[in-house]
């Protein structure tokens, strides 16, 4: 099976690719896009047309906002929510469809793999963001609107590439931090990284 294996950042995956070179098992590229949904939606799609695989997998981590997914939880993103696209309009928030002007501002997976450990693991709804959410009035907000549990700053980009070129494919995040005022001390990153490379392993040995 040829695999396309996404992140964002080397560190959050660099526990995993380590396992790749000493037990390799699948036809797996890694493509690491640097930061945000720009340079992730520009990357993935180059990579998706130039090469067909059977699989793209995205890896990395997230803040959450749904206090039953505390900071190393694994979990499988089947719906991301661009959250910023759209208008203001005073204090209201107009959506591509109040404005009329169709595109998608939600993806939704259609068709996950079917892989015993990706469905262990909770299923969220995310939102991808230009700026991570730190101040307790536009958390507040956002949580009101769009009622997401995770966010990260290229899910959906990933999600969306995908989707056009019909490839199958899996979001999935390990939670460094909770999305609240800026708390480094609160974070836990380097457990995120240990159960996302663990939780791929994982996937990647029940394909």
């Amino acid at each position: 099976m040829r695999i396309l294996v996404v992140t964002a950042t080397e560190p959050e995956i660099a526990p995993f690719v380590a396992t790749l070179r000493e037990a390799p098992r699948h036809d797996v590229d890694v493509l690491t896009t640097g930061v945000g949904m720009v340079a992730t939606a520009a990357w993935c799609s180059r990579a998706l047309a130039r090469t067909r695989y059977d699989l793209a997998l995205n890896f990395g981590i997230c803040g959450a906002f749904d206090p039953a997914l505390p900071p190393g939880t694994v979990v499988h993103v089947l719906a991301d929510r661009i959250a910023e696209l759209g208008a203001e309009d005073g204090e209201r928030f107009l959506t591509l469809q109040d404005l009329k002007l169709g595109g998608v501002d939600e993806v939704v997976n259609p068709a996950p793999p079917v892989n015993p450990a990706l469905a262990g693991l909770p299923s969220v709804r995310g939102i991808t963001v230009n700026t991570v959410h730190g101040n307790e009035r536009s958390i507040k907000y956002v949580v009101e609107r769009c009622r997401p549990q995770v966010e990260s700053m290229e899910g959906a980009a990933f999600m969306y590439a995908c989707l056009i070129n019909e490839v199958a494919f899996a979001q999935v995040r390990a939670v460094s931090n909770v999305v609240e005022r800026r708390n480094r001390d609160g974070w836990r990153v380097a457990d995120a990284i240990r159960n996302l490379a663990a939780a791929a392993v994982d996937i990647l040995e029940t394909l």
